[in-house]
């Protein structure tokens, strides 16, 4: 989110920001998104999850810079605490405008941010198992990654908003069950086919097959603040899909366990009870039976309760500033 250097409020200035940049040469790309006042950070395709928190580190060092040079901040995290989504001015591109023509409110109320992580596939029909195999895993992603309790200026009494605000779209939360990745074509033509989407990228689903990229692309979490919680994340997601694809899931995930899960990790973040083969556990017991360990993430709190210790919306605000970017001793180095 790019925000005025004094008032740490929303500045739509994401095209200065990417004119800025032009030459640069960057493992990767910055580019728009929907709200004028948020850039959005492509690294291009990684061999390892080294060089993929790597490049993260230099586009997120470079849209800092460049903001700082103009008096303008970076924020990292899944919402804005105190300004009005509602409010944000849209990019002006055809796709932003349709989409708010389409969706209307529940677009304009998109003023959220996550962290996607795309994993190569070998073939088409193990993304569609995996995505069966990690699905049930997703609401414990979210609930590690919960970095959005505030909207407008007020606690909301979620861990993540964000959850909640994307779930208001057409076609979010859990993917219908496939069976197949002819199946999951067929079903997105049927809808293309209608006129109500243009292509598999309007599905706006948790996680979601990417052919154009080769990918099965986890859209789960929120947007981290913290470049060493990101660097957790992208670990956490691409080893739990190395797994998945040596341990494909017999059966579809539940898609009803998971919209309450889902539920519960944004209402309560680590602190949720998730359910898992009948029984009820706490984020730390589910951990601990996860198959592959997440070292580097504390199951007994997250981001959000890093807000929720400021004293209001502003100072939440202030201190995700300074968590982004943390000094200019970093930028030196």
């Amino acid at each position: 989110m790019l925000l005025d250097g004094e008032t740490l409020a929303p500045v739509p200035a994401v095209r200065e920001l990417l004119a800025d940049a032009e030459g640069r040469r960057l493992p990767g790309r910055l580019k728009t998104e929907l709200h004028a006042s948020v850039v959005e950070l492509n690294t291009d395709v990684c061999a390892t999850v080294e060089e993929t928190v790597e490049a993260v580190h230099a586009l997120r060092s470079v849209a800092a810079e460049l903001l700082d040079e103009r008096g303008r901040r970076l924020a990292a995290t899944g919402s804005h605490p105190f300004a009005d989504p509602e409010e944000l001015e849209v990019v002006d591109e055809d796709r932003y405008r349709e989409f708010v023509g389409y969706a209307g409110v529940t677009a304009r109320r998109q003023g959220v941010s996550g962290i996607h992580v795309h994993i190569g596939m070998p073939s088409d029909e193990e993304c569609v198992a995996t995505l069966e195999t990690i699905l049930p895993w997703m609401p414990l992603v979210l609930a590690l990654s919960a970095n959005s309790p505030y909207l407008s200026g007020k606690a909301t009494g979620l861990a993540s908003n964000r959850a909640e605000v994307l779930a208001q779209l057409p076609r979010s939360g859990a993917p219908p069950v496939f069976g197949s990745y002819a199946a999951w074509e067929q079903w997105v033509g049927r809808f293309v086919g209608t006129g109500l989407a243009s292509d598999y990228t309007q599905f706006w689903w948790d996680v979601r097959p990417h052919p154009r990229f080769g990918t099965l692309e986890v859209r789960m979490p929120d947007q981290p603040t913290s470049l060493e919680v990101s660097a957790a994340l992208i670990r956490f997601v691409h080893d739990l899909c190395r797994w998945a694809l040596e341990h494909p899931a017999d059966e579809p995930a539940d898609r009803g366990i998971y919209q309450q899960n889902r539920w519960a990790a944004a209402r309560f973040g680590p602190d949720a009870q998730l359910i898992r083969d009948g029984r009820l556990l706490s984020v730390p017991e589910l951990v601990a039976e996860l198959p592959v360990a997440p070292p580097e993430l504390d199951p007994t709190t997250c981001e959000a309760a890093l807000q929720l210790r400021q004293d209001d919306a502003r100072a939440a605000c202030a201190d995700i500033v300074a968590r982004t970017w943390p000094s200019r001793t970093r930028r030196s180095r």
